[in-house]
C-alpha cells in the first residue's frame, strides 16, 4: 500500500511540476482509456483546489503585469480604464432608468385597463 501511495505521490508531484497542460492531459488520456480514471483525476483535481486559477498561476503576478514600465503608457491606459468605467456606470445607470420607465408604463397600463374593468363592471351592474 506503500508503493500505491509514493507512486501516487510522485505523480501528483510531477504533474504539478509540469503544471496546468499536464493535468489537463492527464484527465484527457485517462477519459479516452479509462473514463474512470479520468474521472477520478477530474474529482481530484475539484477536491484538491487545482482547478482554481491561483493554482495555475494564470493571476498570481498580477500586480507585475499592471506596469509596463512607460509612464506614459501607464497613465494613458490608467485614463483609458477610468473613462471605460465611468462609461459603464452610466450605461448602467441608462439601463436602469429604461427599465423604471418601462415598469412605470406596464403598471400605468395594468391600472387603466384594471379601471376601465371595473368600471364596465359597474356599468353593467
Amino acid at each position: 500500500m506503500s508503493s500505491l501511495s509514493s507512486w501516487f505521490s510522485n505523480a501528483v508531484a510531477w504533474l504539478d511540476k509540469h503544471g496546468k497542460g499536464a493535468w489537463l492531459a492527464a484527465m484527457i488520456l485517462g477519459f479516452i482509456f479509462v473514463w474512470p480514471i479520468g474521472l477520478a483525476i477530474l474529482f481530484f483535481m475539484i477536491w484538491s483546489n487545482r482547478m482554481s486559477r491561483s493554482f495555475f498561476g494564470c493571476c498570481s503576478s498580477r500586480k507585475s503585469r499592471d506596469t509596463t514600465g512607460n509612464t506614459a503608457f501607464d497613465s494613458y491606459k490608467q485614463d483609458t480604464l477610468n473613462r471605460l468605467e465611468d462609461e459603464q456606470s452610466a450605461f448602467q445607470g441608462f439601463l436602469q432608468r429604461l427599465r423604471d420607465a418601462k415598469d412605470k408604463t406596464e403598471f400605468d397600463d395594468f391600472m387603466n385597463d384594471r379601471s376601465k374593468a371595473v368600471k364596465k363592471e359597474k356599468a353593467q351592474a
